[in-house]
């Protein structure tokens, strides 16, 4: 199938293309996002590819299928940004990628823990700079430390493993609970008692309209003070001004992000000669007990592997008409 693929990076290319030797689509691929100013560059094309920081409006979607667009590929997970009632009602498929590398975000997160807890970016500025001293440095045991997952899905299931073989005490909040928690250990409760017994919470569950800004001004009173917060999942999870309210009380001690509610104007692109005009993010940039990552949770050599290979499934599947597991339908 001729297939548009936006919002690519060297990588991104990379990868499909190596895949592609399997599939033989005929991939174009476009460095800049999908957006109402470049969807004409996708005229002609049965099938687009997309990324999550791609915002597939209705306006969007319509004019893709005005094009000849009967397919939309999402390299993601999370299809949250694109309008999935449009593209059912101009007959428009869409595809995902349920799951690339579980492992790779929930070792992220783990590695966020430990450089909150550890200040190991501030130990490596130190001893860069010749001093050793090891004062602002104290960190905690995470053995014996009571962890909150929230979502235990396929990476909150990984993230509870490796938190168990810390020797954590594991509490968990989920509309379903996962056996294979419950047979690490996990309990189960609601969300505010979760929050409310955790030294570290770390999230895991979609962006859906039920966990939008799950953790807020008011789920914050609930935090046990100076708790840890992480957020490897969707930015929009968290209301960050309540977040920044919460550091400054101390009510949250460390936050880790590697996702954030505005990142598409941020997020995988060089920035390091700009000025960034988002001033809260920039306030977040400047607490000491902060680190945020850019969105780099999935990125490991076997997550792109697995994404561009089922992408390109995914596209063929549709082509031939087969039955495609991964087709979301609008709720």
């Amino acid at each position: 199938m001729r297939v548009a693929v936006f919002n690519t990076k060297s990588y991104d290319r990379e990868f499909l293309t190596k895949a592609n030797e399997k599939y033989h689509h005929d991939l174009h691929f476009f460095p800049f996002h999908l957006t109402k100013d470049t969807v004409s560059l996708a005229a002609g094309f049965p099938a687009v590819c997309v990324f999550i920081n791609d915002y597939l409006t209705g306006e969007i979607v319509q004019q893709l299928a005005e094009q000849g667009t009967r397919l939309i590929a999402t390299r993601s997970a999370g299809f949250n940004h694109i309008d999935l009632v449009a593209a059912r009602e101009c007959g428009v498929t869409v595809v995902r990628v349920p799951a690339y590398s579980p492992y790779a975000v929930a070792e992220h997160a783990v590695g966020l823990i430990l450089m909150l807890n550890r200040k190991l970016h501030k130990a490596y500025n130190r001893v860069r700079d010749d001093n050793f001293s090891l004062e602002g440095l104290l960190g905690f045991d995470l053995h014996g430390s009571t962890v909150g997952i929230i979502g235990t899905g396929t990476i909150g299931l990984c993230f509870a493993r490796i938190m168990h073989g810390f020797g954590c005490k594991l509490l968990a909040y989920d509309v379903q609970q996962n056996p294979a928690c419950l047979e690490l250990g996990v309990e189960y409760l609601p969300l505010t008692e979760v929050f409310t017994y955790s030294d570290i919470v770390s999230l895991h569950c979609p962006l859906l309209p039920e966990t939008y800004h799950l953790v807020n001004s008011e789920t914050l009173q609930h935090f046990k003070p100076g708790a840890m917060l992480i957020n490897t999942s969707r930015g929009g999870l968290i209301d960050t001004k309540a977040v920044i309210e919460a550091i400054k009380c101390g009510r949250i001690g460390y936050l880790g992000i590697d996702v954030y509610e505005q990142e598409e104007n941020l997020f995988f692109e060089d920035l390091s000669d700009t000025v960034i005009q988002d001033d809260v993010f920039q306030l977040l940039q400047s607490f000491p007990n902060v680190v945020i990552t850019a969105h780099q949770a999935f990125f490991t050599r076997n997550a792109l592997t697995n994404i561009a290979e089922t992408t390109l499934r995914n596209i063929k599947e549709i082509e031939e008409g087969k039955e495609c597991p991964n087709v979301i339908v609008a709720r």
